[in-house]
This record gives C-alpha cells, structure tokens and sequence, in this order.
C-alpha cells in the first residue's frame, strides 16, 4: 500500500511540475472496438453520396453522342503542312463543283475588265480537270507538258489530265511510258471518235471539213463527254510555268470561256468589216453581236481557255460552222486563230489576265510577262500539223524531260 500511495504521489507531484511547466500530458487512447461488435444500428461518420439527377445524366450522354457525330462530318477548313504559320484556309462551299475557291488576294490586272485571280495560291485542293487535244501522240511534248504543271502546281496530287488521242486508251505501251515517268500523276487517254462523229454529224449538211480539230474540239468535248462539266483546256504544245489551279478557280460569273487576249493581230485584219457590216445588218443569229464591231478589238488565244459548260447558251460549234459559211472561208488552214472562232467568241468570254498568254519566248527577269511558253524542242511530225508556226529549237523543255526520262520515251 506504502508502494502505490508513494508511486501516486509522484505521478501527481510530476503531473503538478509539468502543468507549472505549460505542458500537458496526452489522454490515453480509449481501447478501439470492432464496429461489427457493437451491438444495435450503424450510423455513418460521413454523410450518404447525393443521387444524381437522371436529366443531367441524359444530357451529359446526348453531348456525348452530339460529340461523336461531328466526326463523321466534312471538314471545313484545312492547313497547308508547308504554312509555318498553320493558317486555317476554308473549303469550297459549292458542293456542285470541285474548284478551288479564291480566299483571298488578286493579281491586279493590266487591261480594264479582266478577271481576278488568286496571287496568294492560298486554294482549295480539288480536282483540276487538264483536258488537250493531240492530232498524232507526240510523247515528248506531251510529257513535257505534264511535268511542267505538276511541277508548278501547289496540289499536284488533285490535277487530273484527260489527253484526246486518236488511238485512246487503246495504245497501252504509249500510256505505261508516261506512267512509268510520273507514276502518281492522273493521267487518261481518251480516243477521240466521239467528237470525230459529232462535228461529222453537224457539218453533214454543206460539206465543211475542220482544217483542224485541235481548235474546234474544246466546244465539243462537253458534249461527248458530260462529265467534263469545268475544265481547262491547253495545246499539248506548252510548257506550263503557272499554277493551272489558280486558273480553275477564276469565277467565270455569267461566262461560259474564259481567255487571254492576243492583240499581235486585230479584228479588222482578220475580216473584211464591209462584209461584217452587212451580214450583221441581215442576219439575226443570237450569235451575231447586236452592237457594232469594234475593228481594233484583239482576239482570243485559243491555246489555253477555261470551259464551264452549264453556261453555254448556244451551241458554238453550230455558230461557228455559220460564221465560216457565211465568210466563205472554206477549208483553209489559218496561221493564227480562225477568224470564226474570233467571231462567235466576240465579246461572250472571260477576258484573263495576260498572265495567262501563250508567248513563243522566255520573258525577261524585268518584263513580267507570262510564263506560259511554247515548246522548244523538236516536235513530230504529222499529217495534221498543231501548229504551224515555226520555232528555232531550244533548251527550256530539257528541264523537264532528263535525258534518261527521254530515252525511256522514245525507246
């Protein structure tokens, strides 16, 4: 008893010098029993989870859903990989065509009236329809031609070429050349007997033979060919230094043709304007221009032409085949445009900016002039001449035929 009353004293005497000291001992922890243990009912330390509202659930699923729905939808805009800048560019809008669209800056014209065209190069990649005309398969010329524009196009990928040859797609070793040379091009040969038959058909009454199909073929191929609905159309015999897309893109508003001028010749060299005047006074053709004749207008290059067909108002080739009857031109052959064609083309197309000009020589570094050049090499021959203008051979189609790609070809 002694023992434990002396050891109770010291624990309060130590209890008193710890509280003298601002220091207080710990309780000691209560022996911790099993909740399982204890008999009777659980209450919770901690409040039950809130239920949550069914109408959020429904809407936080149908935003889901709403979400994985907008994967499924074409994309509006796109970046150029090769933009540093990321810019966000707008697709077309027109489901009705597979143009590029203008976004934004204009190559300022030099003559009044001319059309718009995209600078920037900032296009919508489509499908860019080349379409060319060949009286005989001159495989050099013709590669020379695609590799140009493929080479100068911003979207190769989307420039599909529709080449017209006598032999179509019925010549398999000429076709695998060119494929074996750009083998990721869009490339077509078509034969060209439909259009054969179609200009045969219109000119059965009269008589009238085409000196050369290469011209008039452009104004029949919508109609053989209703797919073709927009496209462009170029003489096989051009080295192509532009984007052809920025061409595709042109808005041709109320216009069926879009073209360059060629003012190296005018009007009233072509025709005799007494002979005008009075056909003009006779007849009532919707072709026949109801003003009068300006005498020093420039004409049409018929080299390189944009083509929207769901605008034409009239068939050409019947206002052409008229225009060659009533001047009396018979089947000559012309060295420049035929005047018939400058005729039922006389002020119903597009004038372009000379940027897209045909010229026969390279534009000097301060003469910004086109860069639409003729070929320089050596051409073939055939019984229907492309062109008959004669050219000193040069060096410029070298740089985009090698000399092995050459070989390839003419092996």
């Amino acid at each position: 008893m002694a023992g434990a009353s002396s050891s109770s004293s010291s624990s309060s005497h130590e209890t008193t010098l710890l509280s003298r000291a601002g220091i207080s001992r710990r309780a000691v922890a209560r022996t911790w029993k099993n909740p399982a243990s204890v008999r009777g009912s659980l209450n919770p330390d901690i409040d039950p989870p809130p239920k949550p509202w069914r109408v959020a659930q429904y809407l936080a699923l149908a935003f889901i859903l709403f979400l994985a729905m907008l994967q499924f939808r074409p994309p509006t805009h796109f970046r150029d990989p090769s933009d540093p800048f990321g810019t966000w560019i707008p697709h077309n809008s027109n489901p009705d065509l597979s143009s590029p669209t203008v976004t934004e800056g204009n190559l300022s014209s030099s003559n009044e009236g001319e059309s718009n065209i995209i600078s920037t190069g900032n296009v919508e990649p489509g499908m860019v329809h080349v379409v060319s005309w060949m009286d005989c398969l001159d495989l050099r010329m013709l590669a020379v031609l695609v590799n140009s524009t493929l080479s100068n196009s911003r979207y190769p990928e989307h420039i599909h070429f529709h080449i017209f040859t006598p032999e179509g797609d019925k010549d398999k070793v000429s076709y695998y050349k060119l494929k074996v040379l750009f083998p990721h091009s869009n490339l077509e040969f078509i034969g060209q007997e439909k259009v054969k038959e179609k200009l045969e058909t219109a000119t059965s009454v009269g008589g009238y033979v085409w000196p050369s199909l290469h011209e008039v073929a452009p104004f029949v191929i919508p109609s053989t060919h209703p797919f073709l609905k927009r496209f462009i159309y170029v003489s096989p015999d051009i080295i192509m230094k532009e984007r052809v897309e920025e061409l595709f893109g042109v808005d041709l508003s109320n216009y069926a043709v879009a073209a360059a001028e060629d003012c190296s010749i005018l009007l009233h060299e072509y025709v005799n304007f007494d002979i005008l005047d009075a056909i003009q006074r006779s007849a009532t053709k919707p072709w026949v221009s109801r003003k009068p004749y300006e005498k020093n207008v420039c004409v049409p290059d018929l080299s390189m032409l944009l083509i929207n067909s769901k605008k034409l108002e009239y068939d050409l080739v019947e206002a052409i085949l008229w225009w060659s009857k009533v001047l009396a031109m018979g089947n000559e052959r012309f060295n420049q445009t035929n005047p018939a064609f400058v005729l039922a083309l006389y002020d119903k197309y597009l004038k372009l900016s000379t940027t897209w000009k045909v010229r026969d020589r390279i534009p000097s570094k301060t003469n910004h002039e086109s860069n639409l050049l003729r070929f320089d090499g050596a051409r073939k021959a055939c019984s229907s001449e492309l062109n008959t203008r004669e050219l000193g051979f040069g060096d410029l189609w070298k740089q985009y035929l090698p000399t092995p790609s050459d070989r390839i070809l003419i092996s």
